[in-house]
């Protein structure tokens, strides 16, 4: 039996958003098809909701955190009320992973690893930080003692992406809760029907009414939610394009924002690396999820008296990738989520070319697939940093391989870019790769390997967002100061 025969059919077919704490009708008949990258075929919809819609659930989320319990409860009551919603996402793990491969081709063996579980350790997380997270603290000043608060945002617009919905949505779900705000979650238009699993847990939990809304809507309706004025802070994630969008926006209205956009992040292979280890290791995450994530490590730079065995090692990795049905547990690359990014990708390998790259292995679609938005895995040579294949964020399985001469070289082709959210260092001299991670600029590297750590902060330089998801700090970002001065004579230390 394949593994999206579990999901039940009203799974695939909604007709209701979830405003205000019920299943309620959206204002007109607009449908966002779900269709599977697979097969090209529609299995699925949801409603689109319009700007009314967004404002009704604004609307139950103002109200909710004006006036409903929520706010006002402490933060461990916060986590208690949440368990049977994380309890919920742990019995469906295996009937989220089907539905998410359905919906944007995340091979299913990924899908059960990474897309289904980690959603469930993201809250099970920060529900556990409730209980040591400084919101309120005495300090000790020059003019006397102060208690300082760290009070919710208030209410919360969240859009997320379809690469990875329910991670991407729960990294900032989670703490959002947590702190005491109130959040419409806008699911991308590719992948909305994951986002209904978290109204039947929202609902099983009984969280009152307008804690959480879901309204998904195509891209034009968005800004709605990005617009409204009684909506406190906005958290996206998403391209680097519509990311410098979303802030313009809350700029006009002072409005906070969490941007957590596109990477180009450099692999560097120091010399002394054991390619033999470092291949197999660094490949699964520059080609995961057919290359479509932020943090993939698309940059390989290798040592020029190396080059070819690099190159070489790298093409014969990605030419013994198997790429094919993503319900089958044996794929390791799947199909793009649209035929516009197969479109995309496959433009960018053309320039690549013209601009005078090698292609080494792939640059093409399957033969043997007839149907399905699939690109090859494909690695190019003779790269150039100038290049727009080592420059732009390609979003499929597409590597370059660039040469470097020293470690200066290294670290100055790995900051040439306008992005700089990840990467990594290979070498067996792990005191000289982190000199050289401590130069890159970069929000987060791993030294042999590739990891990211939820208790540590998230996030990117320049053109990769703004702020940090993640750890206390990614709790702290849905989180006001207010500082409160004591009368004077007011012993210092910890609030009661």
């Amino acid at each position: 039996m394949s593994s999206h025969a579990t999901i039940q059919a009203s799974a695939l077919i909604q007709d209701r958003l979830f405003i205000g704490g019920d299943m309620v009708e959206p204002e007109s008949d607009d449908l966002l098809e779900v269709i599977s990258p697979a097969t090209e075929e529609q299995i699925g919809s949801a409603p689109s909701a319009t700007p009314a819609d967004v404002a009704r659930a604004v609307r139950a989320a103002r109200a909710a955190f004006d006036n409903g319990p929520w706010p006002r409860m402490s933060p461990q009551e916060r986590a208690d009320a949440l368990e049977p919603f994380a309890d919920h996402l742990r019995s469906r793990v295996p009937q989220i992973a089907g539905l998410i491969t359905e919906e944007m081709g995340s091979p299913i063996s990924f899908s059960h690893q990474l897309q289904a579980p980690v959603p469930v350790m993201l809250l099970d997380y920060f529900r556990g930080l409730a209980a040591t997270f400084p919101f309120e603290q005495d300090r000790a000043g020059l003019t006397g003692t102060s208690r300082i608060l760290r009070e919710p945002v208030g209410v919360v617009g969240q859009i997320v992406p379809w690469n990875a919905p329910l991670i991407l949505t729960m990294v900032n779900l989670a703490p959002a809760l947590i702190a005491g705000c109130t959040v419409v979650l806008k699911p991308a238009p590719e992948t909305p029907l994951d986002a209904y699993v978290l109204a039947e847990a929202a609902m099983e939990a009984l969280l009152p009414p307008g804690v959480l809304n879901i309204v998904p809507a195509d891209r034009a309706n968005s800004e709605a939610l990005v617009r409204h004025p009684q909506v406190d802070k906005i958290s996206f994630t998403g391209s680097s394009a519509v990311g410098r969008r979303v802030a313009a926006l809350c700029g006009e209205q002072f409005k906070r924002v969490t941007l957590e956009c596109g990477g180009k992040s450099p692999a560097i292979i120091l010399e002394d690396a054991d390619l033999d280890s470092v291949v197999p290791a660094l490949m699964p995450y520059a080609i995961m999820m057919s290359g479509q994530h932020c943090l993939a490590q698309t940059r390989i730079l290798a040592p020029r008296s190396r080059y070819r065995q690099v190159v070489d090692a790298v093409s014969q990795a990605a030419a013994a990738l198997t790429v094919g049905d993503p319900h089958d547990p044996a794929t390791e690359v799947g199909p793009l989520v649209a035929e516009r990014q197969r479109r995309r990708v496959e433009d960018y390998i053309a320039s690549g070319r013209q601009e005078g790259a090698v292609i080494t292995v792939g640059g093409g679609r399957p033969s043997r697939l007839a149907k399905g938005w699939y690109v090859e895995p494909t690695i190019f040579a003779d790269v150039e940093s100038r290049m727009r294949i080592a420059q732009d964020e390609i979003f499929g399985p597409v590597l370059v391989v660039i040469p470097f001469d020293d470690d200066n070289d290294a670290v100055r082709i790995a900051n040439d870019s306008k992005y700089g959210l990840s990467g990594s260092v290979w070498s067996n001299d792990q005191d000289r790769a982190l000199r050289i991670a401590r130069r890159v600029r970069t929000g987060g590297l791993t030294i042999n390997g590739y990891r990211i750590e939820f208790g540590a902060p998230f996030g990117g330089y320049k053109e990769s967002g703004i702020g940090r998801e993640f750890g206390p700090e990614g709790l702290s970002s849905f989180t006001e100061y207010k500082t409160i001065n004591l009368p004077n004579g007011t012993a210092h230390g910890q609030p009661g």
